[in-house]
């Protein structure tokens, strides 16, 4: 259920959290998006929300014949996928690590890629020549980083639900070309004479019907699909990994879903641009995925259509402290403990992810009750990160 109502000065902010949980600045920055004389009917606010570069993390904005740049992000597409394996939990090895080695042979992380491309698909590269011209020069790092892991909060893992069913599960974004495309417009947008009495720039937004929404839209869901071909190569390559660990391996139908996207939806009798930073599309009937951290459980969710939150649900747990914060509070000794009995790095590269450093999963879970109703409940036994 709701659990605050704002009064914002143009449309309220409903959101799935208690109001005084929600850090002063993310409040602020979601009182100037709901100032916005674009914006819909109110703002939905998730219950992971926290603030973000640009616009709130967990947020979901719709406006009527515009879009916000910022209230995207730079990860455009960014999302997760799942697939259930024919595998139990007594298939597994008493020991991971194998198992995690030639996951990370296959599939680069952090700032590696391919040494060639491994596309699952290659259609999508023959739009590339209709992308902005600055992004000209970046079509061979795309390429070789489709399947590609990243950096960050992007991991993949091997979990177990309730009932021992062994499942895939990955997190990944559109990598660089995503960042820059998305960078491109949010400049654009900024210098746009429409945007020039605004509070913070950071939420201009591109008009509909315009040259710069047209050019924005195509980049846009470009790169949106763009992500969803990175997450397919990937579960390409991990399949490659399990057939090779287990040869009687099957493997159900992929889960998939984006968290920083644009959709044209209609919602309050309205057609309408959603922007869901950190959320998910809860559609009746739609799943989905949430995750928690690298320590914590993760759920595979069925959308409830709850209209009040624009049929949306968070993206995950959410970051209750920052990356800085967290590398200055816990040590490896933290890390070390929180992530028992799971095959994963445990350095201080990673100390920023720790699972403290997230909000408790079980509490967002519970305060959206109302957006999604739990299909699995799955819990990593090994876990990459970049």
């Amino acid at each position: 259920m709701c659990k605050g109502i704002v009064k914002g000065e143009k449309v309220d902010i409903k959101l799935w959290t208690p109001t005084h949980e929600v850090e002063t600045r993310a409040l602020e920055q979601l009182e100037r998006i709901a100032a916005l004389p674009w914006t819909f009917h109110h703002v939905a606010v998730m219950p992971d929300v926290h603030y973000g570069k640009g616009a709130t993390v967990g947020s979901v904005i719709a406006m009527k014949g515009a879009v916000s740049p910022a209230a995207v992000g730079v990860d455009i597409g960014c999302g997760m996928g799942a697939i259930k394996t024919n595998l139990k939990a007594h298939d597994l090895p008493d020991s991971l690590a194998g198992v995690r080695s030639l996951i990370e042979s296959k599939i680069p992380v952090g700032f590696h890629s391919h040494d060639k491309a491994v596309l699952s698909r290659a259609d999508l590269f023959r739009e590339f020549g209709e992308l902005d011209s600055r992004v000209q020069k970046l079509k061979d790092v795309a390429l070789k980083q489709a399947g590609t892991l990243g950096g960050g909060n992007h991991f993949i893992e091997l979990c177990l639900d309730t009932e021992d069913n062994v499942w895939m599960m990955l997190h990944s974004g559109s990598r660089r070309i995503g960042k820059e495309l998305a960078s491109i417009h949010i400049d654009i947008a900024k210098e746009l004479v429409h945007n020039e009495g605004l509070p913070d720039k950071d939420l201009s937004v591109f008009l509909a019907g315009t040259p710069e929404m047209d050019a924005y839209r195509r980049d846009l869901y470009w790169a949106q699909r763009y992500a969803f071909l990175n997450r397919e190569t990937m579960f390409s390559l991990y399949k490659e990994v399990m057939r090779e660990v287990f040869p009687h391996v099957m493997f159900g139908d992929p889960i998939m879903c984006h968290h920083n996207y644009v959709a044209e939806e209609s919602h309050f009798e309205e057609d309408v641009f959603v922007t869901r930073k950190g959320a998910i599309s809860a559609e009746k009937g739609v799943l989905g995925i949430i995750p928690g951290s690298m320590g914590t459980k993760s759920y595979v969710v069925e959308g409830r259509g709850n209209p009040d939150s624009f049929n949306s649900a968070s993206h995950g747990a959410g970051r209750k402290m920052s990356r800085t914060k967290a590398k200055k509070t816990f040590s490896l000794d933290d890390l070390r403990e929180q992530t028992k009995g799971i095959e994963c790095r445990k350095d201080a590269g990673v100390v920023d992810e720790i699972p403290a450093a997230y909000k408790s999963i079980d509490q967002v879970m519970e305060n959206q009750k109302d957006l999604v109703k739990v299909v699995a409940e799955l819990k990593q036994v090994l876990c990459v990160k970049g």
